[in-house]
């Protein structure tokens, strides 16, 4: 079963695909993968942590939630269009150190960092 990630503002960008790893984008791209709890781009970037239902940013500022976790009420949820054709994941950077994980929000949309993940 598909899982919707919702950001700080509580609109759907983004879900967890049924296998529990990749995350696609809400127009259909796959930007970024768990390896538990961290948060990689398929560009190999790590983009943040996956904790508890709570997506952070690699700062431990908190950029989005399942519906289930998140603060704030939250958007209905608009239809997905189609998965597109994943890219091949790149090589992995080394594991960024983990911060101390906090309640205040991050600078960027989850939509960003995400799409971060697709960057070169």
């Amino acid at each position: 079963m598909e899982t919707s990630l919702f950001n700080q503002n509580g609109k759907a960008v983004a879900y967890l695909a049924e296998d529990r790893e990749t995350i696609y984008l809400w127009d259909g791209r796959a930007a970024a993968y768990l390896v538990a709890p961290r948060v990689f781009g398929l560009n190999g970037r790590q983009l943040g942590w996956f904790d508890n239902g709570t997506f952070f940013d690699i700062y431990g500022l908190r950029a989005g939630f399942l519906k289930s976790r998140s603060p704030i009420p939250t958007d209905i949820e608009p239809v997905k269009p189609g998965k597109k054709a994943r890219s091949i994941r790149k090589p992995r950077q080394g594991g960024l150190a983990k911060p101390t994980m906090c309640y205040g929000y991050a600078n960027k949309f989850l939509e960003e960092i995400l799409l971060e993940g697709l960057e070169g």
